[in-house]
């Protein structure tokens, strides 16, 4: 078959092109950050323009074009003799589809005589003279979902979202667009997260979608994740794919199944009122953690829809009943981007006060905890010292956890200690190897609040530190998802949300005390 060898031409350069990549990626250790993105960016470049070409489905049309179909007149042939042919071709469709139409036509014709004998026939059990047997009938509609007036009791089906993106309020459960059938559920589980972004739009027929633009709004919306029964703590399970090594190119990507992967089959912009009403009713339906909220605040080389996976599969992982929240700042979504990355996480500090001051005042939970990871701590560091004074009675800050905060150390000091005292619990979770803030150590030559340096890592008063660095597990991505890659930490993570035990080696045993000279911080230690 001519797809199959295209696509397996196609891996094969791919495999070579990113072997030469690597080794070029590798030759280029050691030298300046100018030189590196120059050299690896221009080599980038060159790669992908035959691959996007490569890429392109053209084997089809060649096919098509240079292999005529069979008994297709021959260009060696007179005029004369071309007509002949396909007059003959024409004869032989002709009869090819007669034969055709008589095969439907006697199998149509059986099944109106057995539905005729069944029909005059009444089955065992039904009186003489009975109304004639529906059982056909409903199997015919068993695969369609039920009519709205199917009864008193009967659900209606769920509609499709209007092209607008607003959502009609409804049961956790719907997933639309896409129809699914109640059986086919028990494959996979719904996460529902509420979002706030003020990234801009991405025009998109087919769902909403955001891309890295900033939009200078806060705009509020709700996306339905499904997670796969197969799922494996703490992974996301996504379609496999041929990506260029830290730049955000897909050359080739598996089609997605909700058998096997996270798929986010709704998303829907919600009004202020929206929101609100969908939030509250998860929050009542809560039992494990009743009236309980997270808010997730991404980092740095994340996009939107990565930002709505993370924060499924957190949830998901923590069995988290309650209200799950993202926040998500216009991340550039690539290794290439930090400097736009850091500027776009600053301009969202308003839009980011606006909905953590919607979800303290509004939302109706009486517990709050926020997650924040990496550059998203710089932002949610700035408006929660002005927040000090913004709880209403009967709501309670739980937790902040600040995972592997890329923030200069002593700024992180000087804003940890104005924050001091919000919560019932402070907590940051720091790493030795986690490259990602060595480059940006590296970059800002001073360390990083989420770096644990030779002298040890940063400790302020009123907050938890713990060095995570012995539980960091992907040595081929950037160890920078420690918190939510590894699954010791999210059981932390879950006990210190559950619970707020503290200090910490009161509910983790494999968190040791550690006394420097600056003051104490805690240590994981591997089993």
């Amino acid at each position: 078959m001519p797809e199959i060898s295209g696509i397996a031409i196609a891996a094969l350069v791919v495999l070579v092109v990113l072997l030469i990549y690597g080794v070029a990626w590798r030759l280029t250790r050691g030298r300046s950050l100018t030189a590196r993105t120059l050299v690896r960016g221009g080599l980038a470049v060159l790669i992908l323009g035959p691959l996007l070409l490569l890429a392109l489905p053209t084997y089809r049309s060649f096919d098509s074009e240079s292999m005529p179909p069979e008994g297709s007149p021959s260009p060696s042939l007179s005029d004369e003799e071309a007509r002949e042919r396909v007059r003959e071709i024409e004869k032989q469709l002709r009869q090819q589809s007669d034969d055709q139409a008589r095969e439907v036509a006697r199998e149509s014709l059986d099944k109106e005589v057995r539905e005729q004998l069944e029909t005059a026939q009444p089955h065992a059990g039904e009186p003489q003279g009975g109304a004639p047997a529906a059982k056909p009938r409903k199997m015919e509609r068993s695969a369609a979902p039920p009519a709205p007036n199917d009864g008193p009791g009967a659900p209606a089906p769920s509609a499709a979202p209007p092209h607008d993106g607003m959502a009609t309020p409804g049961g956790e459960g719907e997933v639309a667009p896409m129809r699914v059938e109640e059986e086919d559920r028990s494959d996979w589980d719904v996460v529902p997260v509420f979002y706030g972004t003020d990234r801009a739009a991405e025009p998109n027929p087919k769902r909403v979608a955001y891309n890295s633009e900033r939009g200078h709004r806060l705009e509020l919306g709700r996306a339905l994740v499904t997670v796969p029964k197969v799922h494996e703590i703490p992974q996301i399970e996504r379609p496999w794919s041929i990506k260029i090594p830290y730049f955000d190119v897909t050359i080739y990507e598996e089609e997605e199944d909700p058998k096997k992967h996270f798929t986010m089959p709704e998303i829907q912009k919600l009004t202020k009122e929206e929101f609100l009403k969908l939030v509250r009713e998860r929050l009542a339906a809560s039992a494990r953690f009743k009236d309980h909220a997270i808010v997730f605040v991404h980092g740095y080389n994340t996009s939107f829809d990565n930002a709505v996976y993370r924060t499924a599969q957190i949830s998901y992982d923590l069995k988290f009943d309650g209200a799950a929240f993202l926040y998500s700042w216009p991340s550039g979504g690539a290794v290439a981007s930090y400097t736009y990355d850091r500027e776009s996480a600053t301009a969202a500090q308003p839009y980011m006060r606006e909905f953590l001051d919607l979800v303290v005042k509004e939302s109706g939970a009486k517990s709050i905890s926020i997650i924040a990871h990496s550059m998203g701590n710089q932002p949610l560091l700035e408006v929660l010292k002005d927040m000090r004074t913004a709880t209403p009675d009967g709501v309670v800050i739980s937790q902040i956890i600040l995972a592997a905060p890329d923030v200069d150390a002593d700024t992180f000091a000087n804003l940890a200690k104005r924050i001091s005292g919000l919560a019932n619990g402070i907590t940051l979770y720091a790493a030795a190897n986690d490259r990602a803030l060595t480059i940006s150590r590296n970059f800002w030559q001073n360390p990083r609040a989420g770096d644990v340096p030779a002298s040890g890592p940063v400790i302020v008063p009123g907050i938890d530190t713990i060095d995570m660095t012995g539980a960091s597990t992907d040595v081929f991505a950037l160890n920078h998802s420690g918190y939510a890659q590894n699954t010791e930490v999210l059981e932390d993570i879950g006990r210190l949300i559950q619970s707020g035990l503290r200090p910490p080696d009161q509910r983790f045993d494999r968190l040791k005390p550690i006394t420097i000279d600056r003051g104490e911080f805690w240590r994981y230690t591997s089993p």
